[in-house]
C-alpha cells in the first residue's frame, strides 16, 4: 500500500499517515475535558476509541492485536478506527465534542492542537518517561509542556536493490559516501527500464539533502526560518542537476505514488525511505532483495530526516486515565518491538534499542542516524508551508533553487510573527 507522501508525519508508520493540516487544527475546537496541567484524569468505564493512519495492512492489523490484548487484560473496551483521511475524521471528532480518545498526532500538528485546548498534556504523567529518547520528547514538547508520548520514529536512508547493483558490476566497495559518487552510481545503474535514483519529490525526501548540506527549513526548536540559507540553496541545486542529468527520477514520473513503490516494481535502483519500507517490501514485493546503508555525506556531513508521530490524547475524552494506561502499554518495549517487526518503525524508548538492532542487523543504519537527523519543522502551520514548497518541488527541474526557498522563507517567517 502507498505511504502518503506527507510520510513525515508519521514516524514509522504514519506520515505516511495523513497530513494534518494546521489550518484544521486551528478552528477553535476547544477541548472541555480535564485540565490538562493538574494531572487530574477524566474517569468512565466508557469505551475507548483508537483513531490511526496507517501505512497498510501490516500495521492496522499490529496496532489491532495490540489494542486488543489490552482491552483484554484491562477489561476497558477499546477499538481501532483506520482513518482513511486521518485530518478530516480527527477535526470533525473535536468539531463534534466526540473526537477519538486516542490518536495519531504528528509533530507538524502538535502546536495546533494543543493551542486551541484540544489535547491533553500527559507526557509529564507517564510511567516510562524517562525512557523516550529526548530529542522526540522535545519534538511533542508545546510551551515547556510535554504533550504526548512518541509512538516511535523513522530515519532516512538509501535503499539499493542488489540484484541490480551487482549486474552493473557494482560492489559493496562503490556505496556512495558523497554526492559526487552517489551520482557516479545512479548514473551507472540507470537504463531504459528504470531510474539509477527514484525518490518522492517532496521535502520529506529532498530534505535529506539539505541536512547533508548543513541545512534546514528551520532551526532545531522551530524558532527560526533558515530555508532560504546557502546550504539549502545548494542542496536543492545538487538535485536539479541529477533530474536533468536523469540520474534522478521523482516517484511520480515513474508512474509510482511513492518511492518504495517504484524501487518495488522495479522502476528505480535506488530510493530514498525510511525504515517504513521494510512493511510494504515484505507484504507487495517480497522477491526484491535490498540493502539499506547510510546516505552519503553531503558537504556538511552526514545528514537525513527524522520523523515521528505521538499518541494523542483528546482533553474531551471522557476517559482520560484508561487512555493514558494504553499509551503506556502501546509504548512498552514488547509491543513497540512487535510493531517494528510488523512495519518497520524503530522504537521511541532507548530501552528497546539493543534488542531492536539484534532483531534487525540489515537496518541498523537507519538508527545510526538518530545521532545526527534532523526534525521537520513543528511551528503552527508550518505543514501549510511545506505543502506549498511540496508544489515548487514539482518543478525543480526546470525552476530557480533560490526562488523556491526564497518564497518558502517568506511564508515560513510570516508564522513566527
Amino acid at each position: 500500500m502507498q505511504p502518503r507522501s506527507t510520510r513525515w508525519l508519521i514516524g514509522g508508520a504514519v506520515a505516511v499517515t495523513a497530513a494534518l493540516t494546521l489550518s484544521a487544527c486551528g478552528s477553535g475546537f476547544g477541548g472541555s475535558g480535564s485540565d490538562s496541567t493538574n494531572g487530574k484524569l477524566t474517569s468512565s468505564n466508557k469505551p475507548l476509541t483508537v483513531m490511526i493512519g496507517s501505512s497498510g495492512d501490516a500495521e492496522t492489523a499490529a496496532v489491532k492485536s495490540a489494542v486488543s490484548d489490552w482491552s483484554s487484560s484491562s477489561g476497558t473496551k477499546a477499538s481501532v478506527i483506520a482513518a482513511s483521511d486521518l485530518n478530516q475524521q480527527l477535526s470533525q471528532g473535536f468539531a463534534a465534542k466526540k473526537p477519538a480518545d486516542v490518536f495519531y498526532l504528528g509533530t507538524d500538528a502538535l502546536a495546533g492542537y494543543a493551542s486551541n485546548g484540544s489535547l491533553l498534556a500527559y507526557g509529564d504523567q507517564l510511567s516510562n518517561k524517562s525512557d523516550f529518547y529526548p530529542s522526540l520528547v522535545k519534538s511533542f514538547t508545546y510551551n515547556n509542556k510535554f504533550y504526548c508520548a512518541p509512538k516511535d520514529f523513522s530515519t532516512l536512508q538509501l535503499i539499493i536493490n542488489t540484484d541490480m547493483w551487482k549486474a552493473v558490476g557494482l560492489t559493496d566497495s562503490d556505496l556512495p559516501t558523497t554526492w559526487d559518487q552517489l551520482e557516479a552510481v545512479s548514473k551507472k545503474l540507470t537504463t531504459p527500464a528504470h531510474a539509477g535514483l527514484g525518490i518522492g519529490g517532496e521535502y520529506a525526501r529532498i530534505g535529506a539533502f539539505m541536512t547533508q548540506a548543513g541545512g534546514n527549513l528551520m532551526n532545531d526548536d522551530s524558532t527560526k526560518a533558515t530555508a532560504n540559507s546557502d546550504a539549502n540553496v545548494q542542496a536543492l541545486t545538487q538535485v536539479k542537476k541529477m533530474l536533468n542529468d536523469g540520474t534522478l527520477k521523482y516517484a511520480k514520473d515513474l508512474g509510482a505514488g511513492w518511492g518504495g513503490e517504484a524501487f518495488g516494481k522495479g522502476l528505480a535502483a535506488m530510493t530514498i525511505e525510511g525504515n517504513w519500507i521494510t512493511g510494504a517490501m515484505t507484504a507487495d514485493f517480497p522477491k526484491i532483495a535490498y540493502k539499506v546503508v547510510e546516505l552519503p555525506k553531503g558537504p556538511a556531513g552526514k545528514g537525513t530526516l527524522q520523523f515521528s508521530n505521538c499518541w494523542g490524547i483528546a482533553a474531551d475524552s471522557p476517559n482520560q486515565a484508561a487512555a493514558l494506561k494504553l499509551v503506556e502499554k502501546l509504548t512498552s518495549k514488547s509491543d513497540q518491538l512487535a510493531f517494528s517487526k510488523a512495519f518497520g518503525p524503530m522504537p521511541s524508548i532507548k530501552s528497546a534499542a539493543s534488542q531492536w538492532k539484534s532483531d534487525n542487523p540489515e537496518l541498523v543504519p537507519f538508527l545510526t542516524a538518530a545521532d545526527y537527523a534532523k526534525g521537520v519543522p513543528t511551528a503552527k502551520g508550518a505543514s501549510d508551508v511545506v505543502t506549498d514548497l511540496n508544489s515548487k518541488l514539482e518543478t525543480l527541474k526546470t525552476g530557480d533553487p533560490k526562488a523556491i526557498l526564497d518564497a518558502t522563507q517568506t511564508n515560513l517567517e510570516a508564522l513566527l510573527k
